[in-house]
């Protein structure tokens, strides 16, 4: 039976790494701030905002909540990140996605200034990571990257599999992959013989949204298994693994929900205060 990858225990664990440095920074006049913009009233985005916001005030980060009709017009919204970005108390900006569909999150997104990218979405933090530099990463895949790390998961020469190529997850995914020195495959909705595929990995990264699409034969007796994806089904939350039985192949495994999902809100509070720590002269 695989050994469970608690996201939870690994999130406390970089949350009151995240803390001490907030106060730090605060002793020498910089208290990491953290704006969040919200559009609209969609029930999960607002859900999940208000978490974010009550991870910030436990950590010690100030929050900037800024929420806005559902028919802000584009012009206002990227002029209130240029705001945002002009305000020096405001150390990292999330616009929470997805937007209205009237809006374009494209432009908006890369009008927030790099330095405080604290998802790590723009063009400009993806292709710092492209380029192997120093920079904010995308909040999920660097959790992933924490998560292998914490359980001692040979990360160098191994054969990883990403399922999915989103560019807030997939690519990135494969990218922090890559720099580990993993020899990595990213597959999709086009991929032909997807589940011969996945069982070459001895680690597996699934991305897409599909519940409970990897079954036990798409496994490697062995490997690792980190779930990614999240959708409700008959009211209950459940990921992209059919978690009982590939449990049973696997050596270790994400749950969901309390594998990756911790794991994101952590990261995006390490980001912000990372991205503070760059204010302190």
């Amino acid at each position: 039976m695989a050994e469970i990858i608690d996201g939870r225990k690994v999130a406390a664990a970089i949350n009151e790494r995240t803390a001490a440095e907030a106060a730090r920074l605060a002793a020498l006049g910089v208290s990491p701030g953290l704006a969040v913009v919200l559009v609209g009233d969609d029930p999960a985005s607002q859900t999940y905002v208000t978490m974010k916001e009550r991870d910030a005030a436990a950590l010690g980060i100030a929050s900037f909540d800024h929420r806005l009709p559902a028919d802000t017009e584009q012009g206002q919204l990227e002029a209130l990140v240029d705001s945002l970005n002009a305000d020096p108390a405001v150390h990292g900006i999330l616009v929470q996605l997805p937007l209205p569909r009237h809006l374009d999150a494209e432009p908006v997104i890369d009008r927030i200034s790099p330095g405080k990218d604290a998802d790590g979405f723009g063009v400009s933090s993806l292709g710092r990571l492209v380029r192997g530099l120093p920079g904010l990463r995308s909040c999920t895949p660097a959790g992933v990257m924490e998560l292998l790390r914490a359980y001692d998961v040979p990360i160098e020469g191994a054969r990883a599999v990403v399922v999915g190529r989103s560019t807030m997850v997939g690519k990135p995914m494969a990218l922090l992959l890559l720099e580990a020195d993993a020899t990595v495959m990213v597959c999709h909705s086009r991929t032909r013989d997807l589940a011969d595929v996945c069982r070459e990995a001895d680690i597996l990264v699934s991305a897409v949204g599909r519940p409970r699409m990897v079954r036990r034969e798409w496994v490697k007796p062995g490997a690792v298994v980190v779930d990614v994806g999240t959708t409700r089904l008959d009211g209950k939350l459940v990921g992209d693994v059919a978690f009982e039985e590939v449990a049973e192949v696997a050596s270790k495994i994400t749950p969901v929900p309390g594998g990756v999902g911790p794991m994101t809100r952590a990261m995006l509070m390490a980001n912000t205060v990372a991205a503070a720590r760059k204010a302190v002269r």
